[in-house]
């Protein structure tokens, strides 16, 4: 079943990652985008306010401006000696963010274990546990399918709707060659099953200390600490 990249896959990948290819953040409408970020509209009704707790705005929907190719190294601190601490998928942690949803029909349990810096990366992992009785189809629903990685998080983003910014999967290459630093999945989730995941981003920077995370399918949780 694929469940993920293999340490020494995720290893390879943030190496191109971090010697030029990383996917930058998103600008919010209205903002011009600087050194290594990449304008990208956001949908209305994504942009929620930074306050609140971490709990689900409840919208569900799919998010737009998903980058289908890659664009210079990101900004934010840190430097490059943490490559080693992503070359392999993070270790799930506390529960910070918790919700309960219904997708494709199937009930499901969605906890947020971690989003934590390292260096100029972030990374975010969760878990999905199918509670009902009804296996859930994934199909690509949070993946990015014109990027050709569409069974995969690779459509996941971090918005930071104060400084008007959205970040996107780190991935290298281009369609219909383009790998993500991020988990990969089976089109099925059974009952009972837990489905642990994970996600690399360009890390926000330093000064901030919450954001919002778009699950696609899956909710926007609001107020994410970031450790």
């Amino acid at each position: 079943m694929r469940r993920g990249k293999t340490p020494a896959a995720a290893g390879y990948v943030l190496t191109a990652v971090l010697a030029g290819v990383l996917t930058g953040c998103g600008m919010l409408p209205g903002q011009q985008g600087g050194g290594g970020e990449e304008r990208q509209p956001v949908a209305q009704g994504k942009q929620a306010a930074g306050s609140g707790d971490a709990a689900a705005s409840g919208s569900s929907g799919d998010s737009t401006g998903s980058a289908g190719s890659v664009a210079s190294t990101a900004d934010g601190g840190g430097d490059a000696g943490a490559a080693g601490q992503g070359s392999a998928p993070a270790e799930q942690g506390t529960v910070i963010a918790r919700r309960d949803v219904k997708a494709s029909g199937a009930d499901l349990t969605v906890e947020i274990t971690g989003l934590k810096r390292q260096g100029r990366l972030a990374t975010l992992t969760w878990t999905v546990t199918n509670t009902g009785a009804k296996r859930w189809q994934m199909s690509s629903g949070m993946g990015d399918t014109p990027g050709g990685l569409g069974l995969t998080v690779a459509g996941v983003n971090l918005v930071d709707p104060v400084n008007g910014k959205r970040y996107t999967v780190a991935r290298t290459g281009a369609y219909p060659h383009a790998k993500c630093l991020c988990s990969d999945y089976d089109v099925f989730t059974e009952p009972g099953e837990v489905l642990p995941l994970h996600a690399t981003f360009a890390a926000p920077p330093p000064d901030v200390t919450k954001i919002n995370v778009d699950l696609r399918v899956l909710g926007v949780f609001t107020d994410v600490p970031i450790a």
